[in-house]
């Protein structure tokens, strides 16, 4: 990383999964994970499969179905629980701990080797092991808290503890992809209200990655120029939808956004990813990305709900620039955007509300 590195402390749950722990100050007090887990299978327990109409990816991963469902407040697996008797994080307190999912999409066991593939021997039924991994990132131990709630200092924390994530995981094989997200809401599917996002490692290129590199990919043959600098070049010079612009960062409401609440959040030097950010840069980033996510709970007067989604490649990839897109589907105080015929079926987005008009509203919620 371009900036002091941030080495967590480091432990094991009870199942064997790996813990980290992220503090502004000095080494947390970490107990004893005393529950009576399973053992962790010693294959991946989940496979992917590729449909053969479209070529997309699937991960199928019935054992999903055990995950924790909304739980009551008081058996909270992200809640700090320094008997470690219920609660996935065993210490009295803590700033921002990531660990190993429980019931994760994609997995690679220790030791585990996939077996050659030797060509496909039917194209019409490709499927391979689950390997990857999945993490869950705990923003804060507050329980009724939220990202929008945190300090400049500690939603910086959160961003070291992204870029340590990425770092690692970028240097694996068996992962192609690293994917910080955060899902917030019950609208969107939440089923643990505590804060918390989450990190993906893809043993394949999604096809929204894809598509967006493909993209780039034909205008610069075209243009003979790298597509996200002229995206952010081209908003700035028209500022009809520009919502915060600094020294290091600038956020805007998409040319065509296809969500009634969207806003894009670009470093303005052009870095793959989150490791690449200088100290001044992660600073002002986690700032503006303060300011909008108070500005989405603003638009309406209460939560909204909202994916948090992080775009990153691999330093010295031909094509991609470190950028987050964060939307909602609530197109009203009271109306939700649900995906219905055009946009599940084809993905073709309508949208109710213009994108101008979309920025006028983040830039009065902004005051």
């Amino acid at each position: 990383m371009n900036r002091d590195t941030v080495e967590p402390t480091a432990t094991r749950l009870a199942d064997g999964r790996a813990i980290l722990f992220f503090g502004d100050g000095g080494a947390p007090s970490v107990g004893v994970d005393r529950r009576d887990l399973p053992v962790r299978p010693a294959e991946p327990a989940t496979t992917i499969r590729r449909d053969p109409t479209t070529g997309d990816t699937v991960i199928v991963a019935p054992a999903r179905q055990e995950r924790t469902y909304k739980p009551p407040r008081s058996m909270c697996p992200l809640c700090p629980d320094p008997d470690g008797l219920s609660s996935e994080i065993p210490a009295a307190d803590y700033d921002v701990v990531v660990f190993e999912n429980r019931f994760p999409s994609l997995a690679t066991p220790a030791g585990f080797v996939p077996a050659p593939t030797g060509g496909v021997a039917d194209p019409l039924r490709v499927e391979t092991p689950g390997v990857g991994r999945c993490e869950v990132v705990c923003f804060t131990s507050d329980h009724e808290g939220a990202f929008a709630a945190l300090s400049p200092r500690r939603a910086r924390l959160v961003l070291d503890a992204w870029a340590h994530r990425t770092a690692e995981m970028f240097a694996r094989d068996d992962i192609e992809e690293v994917y910080c997200f955060e899902n917030r809401g019950e609208e969107i599917g939440v089923t643990l209200p505590h804060p918390h996002g989450q990190i993906y490692g893809y043993p394949f290129r999604t096809r929204r990655t894809a598509a967006l590199l493909r993209t780039a990919a034909a205008y610069r043959a075209e243009r003979g120029g790298d597509l996200f600098e002229a995206v952010v070049a081209a908003e700035i010079a028209d500022g009809a939808r520009v919502l915060v612009r600094t020294e290091h960062t600038t956020a805007f409401v998409p040319y065509a956004a296809k969500w009634p609440v969207e806003v894009h959040v670009y470093p303005n030097r052009h870095v793959h990813n989150l490791t690449e950010l200088s100290s001044a840069e992660a600073d002002d980033l986690a700032a503006v990305y303060l300011t909008i996510l108070r500005a989405f709970d603003a638009l309406y007067g209460s939560p909204l709900p909202y994916i948090a989604s992080w775009h990153q490649y691999r330093t010295g990839a031909a094509e991609g620039y470190l950028h987050a897109e964060l939307f909602s589907i609530r197109r009203s105080a009271d109306k939700l955007k649900y995906l219905a015929g055009s946009e599940s079926g084809r993905d073709a987005f309508i949208t109710d509300k213009t994108p101008e008009n979309i920025a006028a509203q983040l830039r009065e919620a902004i005051g």
